[in-house]
């Protein structure tokens, strides 16, 4: 990587906006490094890395016969399976001492001979983090199931609930004494069928334009059931799953729970049948579609918003602040409030163009 370059890529970053801390963190240097690289190609240097760095002659280095002393015991038939913190106190209690644990882990790692042994499942990599972005009912929606109470101790009854993330409608839902991928596949598809979502014409071609539907839910069980993914694989709709123990990409299922589990009208006593659960669940899933003014969708129905009334209804209501406004101009010290709706709503939105911008051309320079 040519000092020069990065010095000139993080000023350009720096004169358009972006702090030098934030820049020189990620092309992977410190603010003193980069201050350092300044004043040495300001002066008279040549930007050269000075650094005498670890002497080359180490008078205690191990030699080439104790190296190979330490693989010939490693490799004998009694230590093969044990790692160097066993060997090392094996071999003392022998009165032997040919090396350190570290000077053991370094030989074996020179020798390529140090490598995870066992049947436990290697590291993985970090999933990647899901962003879902849609601007129209029917593109995203979400799903999840949530306990509810019996006057059983220890059975409970599963509410499904699948709510179109864009709209916030709840399209479809479910009661049921067990979690099942085989209920959850039968939901989903009364939910296509009463939203009218068919397959898209050429799905999985290049000649397909129209995005397919996609259902994102966490890692449980039911969601990751064979027959459910069959089930989507018919009806062309993708799947999507959070990440392992990341609530926050499930955001709008967890959102909806908390509104039914917080309801005033909430039952303060269990469910004594599933009846009576499916009675409940009916008339909070109405109100919350016909009734409930959304916050997140500028106070409007989440029926209103999926029909595609709510921008009459928001411009309606922009009209008669800005007439209030006029009427009396001294009460406001500002413009009216903003009614505009959302235009897309993302699961994990991505950090803006021009951070991005920036951190690719600064990860292509390094």
């Amino acid at each position: 990587m040519h000092r020069r370059k990065v010095i000139e890529l993080i000023g350009e970053a720096n004169a358009a906006g972006a702090g030098l801390v934030r820049a020189c963190g990620v092309i992977g240097i410190c603010l003193r490094t980069l201050k350092r690289w300044r004043k040495d190609f300001l002066g008279d240097g040549d930007g050269k890395d000075r650094r005498k760095g670890s002497a080359r002659l180490v008078g205690h280095r191990l030699s080439e016969e104790e190296r190979q002393r330490i693989l010939l015991t490693c490799n004998q038939p009694q230590y093969a399976s044990l790692p160097p913190g066993q060997i090392v106190p094996a071999l003392a209690d022998q009165k032997l001492f040919i090396g350190s644990e570290s000077s053991f882990y370094r030989v074996l790692h020179q020798a390529g001979q140090c490598h995870r042994r066992g049947r436990a499942r290697l590291p993985q990599e970090p999933r990647s983090v899901p962003r879902l972005r849609a601007d129209g009912p029917n593109q995203v929606w979400s799903w999840d199931i949530s306990f509810l109470p019996t006057t059983v101790r220890g059975v409970w009854l599963y509410l499904y609930l699948v709510v179109d993330v864009w709209s916030r409608k709840v399209v479809a839902w479910d009661v049921a004494e067990v979690e099942s991928a085989q209920i959850a596949a039968d939901l989903v598809q009364r939910a296509c069928l009463k939203e009218r979502y068919h397959r898209p014409r050429g799905f999985g071609s290049r000649q397909c334009h129209q995005p397919p539907l996609i259902l994102h839910a966490d890692n449980g069980n039911a969601m990751r059931g064979a027959t459910l993914e069959s089930r989507l694989e018919e009806m062309g709709v993708l799947r999507s799953f959070s990440r392992p123990r990341v609530s926050n990409d499930n955001p709008y299922s967890e959102s909806l729970f908390r509104t039914v589990k917080y309801r005033p009208d909430y039952p303060s006593r269990p469910f004594a049948c599933k009846d009576e659960a499916c009675e409940w669940v009916a008339a909070f899933v109405d109100w919350y579609n016909h009734r409930h003014r959304h916050s997140g969708i500028k106070f409007v129905t989440p029926h209103q918003r999926h029909s595609g009334a709510a921008k009459a209804i928001c411009q309606q209501r922009a009209d008669v602040c800005e007439a209030a406004r006029r009427a009396n101009p001294t009460r406001w010290s500002r413009s009216t409030r903003c009614w505009r709706q959302p235009e897309e709503v993302w699961i994990n939105k991505p950090p803006e163009e021009n951070e991005l911008a920036l951190e690719l051309t600064l990860m292509q320079a390094a």
